[in-house]
């Protein structure tokens, strides 16, 4: 650390670029990186590392890494701002996997927005966090390669991580040969090319290899001894630095999470102000569309009114018309009764014509009756229209009563989110004196999260495995590569990163030299 960064050995050209990365990678991320800056910092240099293609991640754990990485950018998904093509500039899968199927950009897209959206109300941090513990269960994940030689020439490739040193065949990164777990080495070191490693076990012979640069040899140990003292450091209690840091962590956790929760009431209650302001003022535009309608109703009721008033009027005056062609009809043929007529013929045609007048005042008689009752009808339906006329009115009066009984609501609802900041005082009242049962009860609460995200494993699994026959029909077989086969080989026998290890590691050491002196 004293030593001047350009004093290493570093490119002379300019510019010089420079990686911040960390060296040696955790095995719990969850557990042991404690600030925050820390864990976004490795989160990173991780999602660098897959989107590079450094680690190799199956297609189907890419897609729901995505989504925790665009939970982590871009917070709780909204499909009114995270609208169709918002991914469209964003690297979030590997080219491998990209090209490894028939999809488009758009389809992809798809695929990790169904995933985004089921991980709302997560903070960056805790996005970030849920990404790492996918990505640490990945093979390749913290290990770093180096190509050796074993006594009889074999070239093979040498595998340090925080778990110990792997032995891998050279066409097969993603499952170790041989493993030496951390806790059964003694003592490490090398002369020139030659590496040695001395087994905590003094009966068991030491075993050897051969690297290609002394240079690389300077790299093997100090990623040897640093893993190792990591490894060791783990397995004990932590140091009271150690322990400050995750208290205080701890207290910065729950913090943060009581002031997530007391933003989410008060968005909540801003959201339920919001929905009674929008309820009351759809309930006024209802009343105003109700009131407009009787308006309509009561003017057409008016003109009803006025038209049939009208038509009664005439009907009265044609009556009074009949009457008066029926008297006259009536006189006419009382004055031909009277005329003397001389002959037959004029007696004949005389009778013909009160016969006809008689049928024609009868008829005048009958509609005149029927004019009558018309009038009547209609003098009766004014009286109805007028009666409809007044219920209108009062209706439209009750309306305007209601409306601006409603406008008054209105008004003081809508003063309500102006308000809701008083309710800082119950926040700010809040004193964050952690005690020692505080302590135990944060910590029962991490331990029933772990529980929790062991439970939900199972349910993740059945996710990925759904993903992955969804687009599996969708896959080009002639473009997969040999890690993918290899992966897929591993996923059908059952072998995971972990239980690849407990199952190498419960062989004998010696057994385990002699088998990789004789690759």
């Amino acid at each position: 650390m004293d030593k001047k960064v350009l004093d290493h050995d570093v490119p002379t050209e300019e510019p010089v670029t420079f990686h911040f990365l960390a060296k040696f990678y955790p095995e719990n991320a969850e557990e042991e990186l404690v600030q925050e800056i820390t864990q976004h910092l490795f989160f990173l240099q991780v999602k660098k590392q897959i989107l590079d293609e450094k680690i190799y991640c199956p297609p189907e754990a890419s897609v729901l890494l995505a989504s925790y990485a665009v939970q982590a950018k871009y917070g709780d998904y909204d499909p009114n701002v995270h609208k169709r093509g918002f991914l469209a500039q964003e690297e979030l899968l590997p080219k491998r996997v990209i090209n490894l199927y028939q999809m488009t950009p758009e389809m992809w897209e798809e695929r990790i927005t169904a995933w985004y959206a089921e991980h709302r109300g997560r903070a960056r941090d805790e996005a970030e966090m849920e990404y790492l513990k996918i990505a640490q269960d990945l093979e390749m994940y913290g290990v770093n390669y180096f190509a050796i030689r074993n006594k009889k020439g074999t070239e093979l490739l040498l595998g340090v991580d925080a778990l110990g040193l792997h032995i891998y065949d050279p066409d097969n990164r993603l499952t170790p040969k041989i493993s030496f777990p951390w806790n059964e080495i003694r003592n490490i070191s090398y002369s020139d090319k030659e590496f040695t490693i001395k087994p905590l076990d003094k009966k068991i012979d030491v075993f050897k290899f051969n690297s290609s640069k002394l240079r690389v040899n300077k790299l093997i140990l100090q990623l040897c001894i640093g893993n190792h003292d990591l490894f060791m450091r783990r397995r004990k209690a932590d140091s009271l630095e150690v322990q400050q840091m995750k208290a205080q962590a701890r207290e910065e956790k729950a913090r943060k999470q009581m002031e997530r929760q007391r933003l989410a009431r008060e968005k909540q209650m801003r959201e339920e102000a919001e929905r009674k302001r929008d309820e009351l003022e759809r309930r006024l535009m209802q009343l105003k569309e109700e009131a407009t309608m009787a308006n309509e109703a009561l003017m057409r009721s008016e003109e009803t009114a006025d038209l049939l008033a009208e038509k009664a009027q005439i009907t009265e005056e044609e009556a009074k018309l009949l009457a008066q062609k029926a008297a006259e009809a009536e006189q006419e043929m009382q004055r031909i009764k009277a005329t003397a007529i001389r002959t037959e013929e004029e007696k004949r045609l005389m009778e013909q014509k009160v016969l006809e007048a008689e049928m024609l005042a009868l008829k005048m008689a009958e509609e005149s009756e029927r004019r009558a009752k018309e009038a009547d009808q209609l003098k009766q339906d004014l009286q109805e229209a007028r009666e409809s006329e007044r219920r209108a009115k009062q209706k439209l009066l009750e309306i305007t009563s209601k409306s601006s009984y409603t406008q008054s609501m209105n008004s003081s609802t809508t003063a309500l989110p102006t308000d809701l900041p008083s309710f800082n005082l119950i926040s700010e009242s809040l004193s964050f004196d952690f005690k020692d049962t505080d302590m135990k009860r944060l910590s029962m609460e991490i331990e029933k999260e772990k529980v929790e995200y062991m439970e939900k494993s199972k349910h993740l699994q059945e996710q990925l495995n759904e993903l992955k026959t969804e687009i599996e029909a969708l896959k080009l077989k002639e473009r997969e590569t040999a890690l993918d086969i290899l992966h897929n080989e591993n996923g059908s026998r059952g072998n995971s990163k972990h239980n690849t290890i407990k199952k190498l590691t419960l062989q004998s050491t010696k057994s385990r030299v002699a088998f990789f002196e004789e690759l």
